[in-house]
């Protein structure tokens, strides 16, 4: 190895110079490093001085090196303080709420509920960024004051109606204070509590717990119900102060467990109250959760009740599945015990039972069925509320002339043989496919019929936009579409209800689901007789109507032909279901020739909501322009019928025979008071003198004319389009 590479010479000129180079290049590095080490020291300590020297309301102006001229956001718009009073009480409460509000420099205003028209005005509060408080009181009874009927009802209705939906008044934001006597414990306070729930199943957002003063000032929590308003207006005014800032007041919304949260620490007197405020999204997501909140022990069912969500402990789960058995056991031995009488329609006694159960009388109730005896009811349409108050009639009022604002939508039999897809009740009436069930006497049920609609409508007194000369008219019933659900041609002595109605001057619209081709050849003159026509081939109606009879589809044809010996009017009803039953015009044009049928009426189906016992959804819905294209294409397979009429707002349109137009002009309505002096000389001729329908035809007027500009709606009304944000839903 050559000795030269095994040591350095420091002293060679070469490794003199790598030397001084890295020497200058390690230098050069640390300098750096010093360099930046400073320059983030300065920036720190000048940020910091920035911070202490200027306001921090100043640093959230300035944008950029330049002050923000945006304005402050506006989190509270202001106050509206909503009553419904029959002494004054809460109309008081009012005022001196009013007071306090005003101090925080807040707008308020003050309504009177029986001056208020939620249809129009409500959804205004989505995006108004108002606050708004209702004070209502309950009577003994449990009812509201008069003052505050009309909301109460229409607020109740809204929110189980599927056209509203569930975000109707999302963005809304509400406080709820009601004022009750617990002495009357069954119903302390229910008025209070059902409007809070009712907004609450809207979509409104509640923005503290329900308030309940106590007239019993033994009982009342603060000792008065001025006390009670006054503890609460203090916490409603501390909110409304965090509202205004943009905050939020945290709350476990009962979910946690008790004295775990912030919530559940802040003092005896909020967990004896029990009520803190939900969380919105929890509960939009949890439909077995309570949906309102609660302010007694009562409402949960005591201190031992335990709900459905609760968590069990391990240790507990044989003394569950113990108890599970033996309910299984009873169940098994109570049906083998019964099961003789089940198959004959009869309860263990060996009697006919009743067509509504309690669960059933409780579901229908809730969907505002006001219901007669054992077996029918009677509900208010909105078509009727409708023209009460100016804003037009239903399809039958543009087709044939009815008054919607006397007509009485009504059922002998609440029973049907079908589960059509779009039965806008979601199958909450009993199936059957004969009379198996206790039978009530029609007098009963028409008088009871009329005496409920009558209370229905009185409901409308006094309420902001009914018609003052409408109103008195509609306590008259003039009309009666058997058509509220069910098939009434099932009740045994429909001929019987159906001679009732005309001797009370009722003119009858009967709708039955071409299942009963007996009865329908059995049945007397009525003013119109409807059959369902839902679809044209076998396949499909088995489909769509999910009928009971195995021979469904004889029975449908059978039905057809009687009604072609049919004198009166008769009408076949097109249901049309996009992608079911839209395609099958030829089969269409020849039920039409089999039954032969003075009108047709061709509606797009009705999108009731969601129901676990139908698939179908907004996507079945046509458009009115694919009615219209559809009704055209049948009526030119059909050369007897030509298009006669519109409604529009229905997203209807009507087919008429040829032989309703006279002289160039349609003659679709009916002349009832033509049609009652007919019907008389039928009876009192015992059968032998008859008529038809041309004897009782009225001239059709030109607004309601397919092709007019008004659509089917009548001019002397005024039309109301709602204030909706979603996608409007197909007539109804």
């Amino acid at each position: 190895m050559d000795p030269s590479m095994d040591t350095w010479d420091l002293s060679s000129p070469l490794i003199s110079l790598w030397i001084n180079r890295f020497y200058i290049y390690l230098g050069f590095a640390v300098s750096i490093s010093l360099w930046i080490c400073v320059q983030i020291v300065i920036k720190t300590q000048g940020r910091n001085l920035q911070e202490k020297s200027v306001p921090k309301a100043a640093q959230d102006l300035m944008t950029n090196g330049y002050v923000s001229l945006q304005e402050k956001d506006v989190f509270v718009s202001g106050v509206k303080i909503f009553y419904g009073s029959q002494t004054g009480t809460a109309k008081g409460f009012a005022t001196v709420l009013a007071e306090a509000v005003t101090s925080l420099d807040l707008p308020v205003a003050i309504i009177n509920l029986k001056e208020y028209d939620p249809d129009d005005h409500l959804i205004e509060e989505v995006t108004s960024k108002n606050v708004c408080v209702f004070l209502v009181a309950t009577y003994t009874d449990g009812l509201p004051t008069e003052s505050a009927e009309w909301f109460c009802k229409w607020l109740e209705e809204a929110a189980i109606d599927f056209r509203f939906g569930k975000t109707y008044l999302k963005g809304m934001r509400y406080a709820v204070f009601g004022l009750g006597n617990s002495a009357y414990a069954s119903h302390f306070n229910k008025v209070g509590k059902n409007v809070d729930k009712w907004l609450w199943m809207l979509g409104a957002h509640r923005v503290m717990s329900r308030g309940e003063g106590d007239c019993d000032v033994v009982k009342s929590k603060h000792g008065s119900i001025e006390a009670d308003f006054r503890a609460w207006k203090t916490k409603f005014i501390s909110q409304l102060q965090a509202l205004q800032k943009g905050e939020r007041k945290k709350s476990c919304g009962g979910h946690c467990k008790k004295g775990k949260c912030e919530s559940h620490q802040r003092g005896s007197e909020e967990r004896e109250e029990g009520s803190h405020e939900q969380d919105e999204l929890h509960h939009r997501d949890t439909e077995e959760e309570e949906p309102f909140e609660s302010s007694s022990e009562e409402e949960f069912g005591g201190k031992d009740h335990q709900s459905l969500n609760s968590i069990v402990d391990v240790e507990d789960l044989g003394k569950i599945m113990d108890h599970v058995k033996k309910e299984k056991r009873e169940k098994e031995q109570q049906e083998e015990k019964s099961g003789l009488f089940r198959n004959m329609g009869r309860n263990e006694d060996g009697e006919r039972r009743a067509m509504i159960t309690p669960a059933l009388r409780e579901a229908l109730t809730k969907q505002g069925y006001q219901l007669i005896g054992s077996h029918s009811g009677v509900k208010l349409c909105r078509w009727t509320k409708s023209m009460l108050r100016g804003r037009g009639g239903c399809y039958k009022h543009t087709f044939y002339g009815i008054e919607s604002h006397r007509c009485m939508e009504t059922t002998p039999s609440l029973a049907c043989a079908n589960k059509c897809v779009f039965c806008w009740r979601h199958h909450t009436n009993p199936v059957g496919t004969e009379w198996r069930w206790k039978m009530d006497q029609p007098e009963m049920i028409l008088k009871e019929a009329i005496e409920n609609h009558q209370n229905m409508i009185k409901q409308f007194k006094g309420v902001p936009g009914v018609k003052a000369e409408r109103f008195e008219e509609g306590m008259t019933v003039k009309h009666c579409a058997l058509s509220l659900v069910g098939e009434p041609i099932m009740y045994p002595e429909i001929n019987r209800f159906l001679k009732l109605l005309h001797q009370c001057k009722i003119s009858s619209f009967l709708v039955t689901n071409a299942q009963f081709p007996a009865e329908i050849r059995n049945l007397e003159p009525v003013t119109q007789l409807y059959v369902s026509v839902d679809a044209s081939t076998k396949d499909s109606l088995k489909k769509i109507d999910r009928p009971l009879f195995k021979d469904f589809w004889r029975r449908f044809l059978d039905s057809l032909k009687a009604l072609a010996v049919k004198q009166q009017r008769t009408v076949y009803r097109l249901t049309l279901v996009k992608a079911w039953n839209v395609d099958e015009l030829q089969a269409y044009a020849q039920l039409v020739s089999l039954g032969n049928p003075d009108f047709i009426e061709v509606k797009g189906v009705t999108y009731c909501g969601e129901s676990s016992a139908s698939s179908l959804t907004m996507a079945h819905v046509p458009w009115h322009e694919e009615v219209v294209q559809f009704v055209r294409e049948l009526v030119d397979l059909i050369p007897d019928y030509e298009i006669a009429c519109e409604h529009e707002h229905s997203n209807c349109l009507l087919i008429a025979h040829k032989k309703f137009k006279i002289g160039g002009e349609w003659w679709t309505w009916i002349d009832y008071n033509r049609f009652q002096e007919l019907i008389q000389e039928y009876e009192d001729s015992s059968g032998s003198k008859t008529f038809s329908a041309k004897d009782y035809m009225a001239r059709t007027p030109h607004w309601a004319l397919f092709g007019a500009n008004e659509r089917g709606f009548d001019p002397k009304d005024t039309r109301h389009q709602r204030k909706n944000k979603s996608k409007a839903i197909s007539g109804c």
